[in-house]
């Protein structure tokens, strides 16, 4: 079979997680598979049998928040260190690829795999939900500049991305596409793009009933069921995990949560069990937890509301701040009637509790979510991106 060449984001875990589900699939079937991303997205892949390697980072400040800090970014590596960071990327990928001799290379919003693609004359296909960078700004003075700036960047980068053979949006169509907000594609560069669906490698139809497993997770049907899995880097988990560890603690004698704060290290065991309150390091029961719960907690990253939309569950959406892909998804979770969204900045024990009384409760948003959820069902973003991928091998 082929050899296939994936440079993934190491961002978080959102981008490696929808890349391994592919890795695998095609490993399976044969094919050699090479692996280069960085930071904590190195973490999963040592469960897997296929090779990789530790990429050279690319990042951005964090406030002890966890919010982006946008100014400090500037000054702290710098357009200049930056530049230089990105062209060891690029030395590195380019060295990997040639090491490896892959017939197709997959970018996970990596244009330095782009890029070293097109020198080296090797078929690529992206994976990208954000085309556009939108500059977090809230100084009137500063939006002029702003603005430049993200024109600038969708020229810039728009036409890295255009470089690929194909460029797949992991979305789902108009109406219930999240990241609409944040897909400002120019013309010129619309024949690239593909809107292939999420990439989701567990169905609902995939898993036994509700009532099954809440048997299987001991969690008893007499009280609703709230699953927070905390994604994103580190720096950005934390915040939000020390201000709603004691908003849950309160609200555990109406519900039963259970909380991921990401954390692989930690295993699958759990970090600490109150009565009707769990908090767990990681999970590898995710899906099972997702299907079997009544709402879930959660940041605004892709890949977690893609997953809430085909699991036809409402969601309290708390997006990271200042982190604008987030804000794009958020709101548009909120416009489509699926989410509640709450400022991190202010949250308190009576918005949650309020919010997630609503998400609940309210049965014109459950009638939304059913129909959601049958759109959802229709689009299979794995099958149809492994085809995109075979095409080259």
């Amino acid at each position: 079979m082929g050899r296939v060449y994936f440079g993934v984001c190491g961002i978080g875990y959102g981008h490696i997680g929808r890349c391994l589900p592919l890795a695998e699939n095609l490993y399976k079937d044969g094919f050699d598979i090479f692996v280069s991303t960085y930071g904590e997205a190195l973490k999963l892949l040592n469960a897997y049998k296929f090779k990789y390697r530790a990429a050279p980072p690319m990042g951005f400040q964090v406030r002890p928040d966890g919010s982006v800090d946008f100014k400090l970014t500037m000054v702290n590596p710098g357009p200049f260190l930056a530049f230089i960071k990105f062209v060891k990327q690029l030395g590195f990928e380019y060295a990997m690829m040639q090491l490896f001799q892959p017939d197709v290379v997959v970018s996970d919003t990596r244009a330095s795999t782009v890029l070293s693609s097109r020198m080296l004359d090797i078929p690529c296909v992206t994976i990208l939900n954000q085309f556009k960078i939108v500059t977090p700004v809230k100084k009137p003075l500063f939006k002029k500049l702003a603005l430049l700036l993200d024109t600038g960047s969708i020229a810039f980068i728009g036409a890295i991305w255009s470089l690929s053979d194909f460029i797949l949006i992991p979305d789902y169509p108009y109406p219930y596409t999240i990241s609409s907000g944040n897909l400002e594609i120019p013309e010129i560069y619309a024949d690239h793009v593909k809107l292939v669906g999420p990439i989701v490698d567990v169905k609902p139809v995939d898993l036994p009933s509700v009532e099954e497993l809440r048997d299987t997770l001991c969690i008893g049907l007499d009280k609703p069921l709230i699953f927070a899995p905390i994604s994103g880097p580190r720096r950005e988990r934390l915040p939000l995990v020390e201000k709603l560890k004691p908003i849950f603690m309160k609200l555990s004698s109406y519900y039963d949560i259970v909380m991921c704060i990401g954390d692989s290290e930690h295993g699958n065991r759990s970090l600490e069990d109150y009565d009707g309150f769990k908090i767990y390091g990681w999970t590898d029961r995710y899906y099972e937890y997702l299907k079997a719960c009544d709402v879930l907690v959660c940041r605004a990253g892709h890949g977690t509301l893609s997953k809430a939309i085909l699991y036809g569950k409402p969601s309290l959406v708390i997006p990271t701040p200042n982190h604008t892909e987030q804000m794009g998804n958020a709101k548009r979770m909120e416009e489509m009637g699926l989410s509640i969204v709450l400022d991190q900045e202010v949250l308190d024990i009576d918005k949650v509790a309020s919010a997630l009384r609503y998400l609940c409760e309210d049965k014109g948003l459950e009638e939304r979510m059913i129909e959601a959820s049958k759109f959802a069902s229709m689009y299979d973003g794995l099958e149809a991106t492994l085809k995109y991928i075979k095409h080259f091998t």
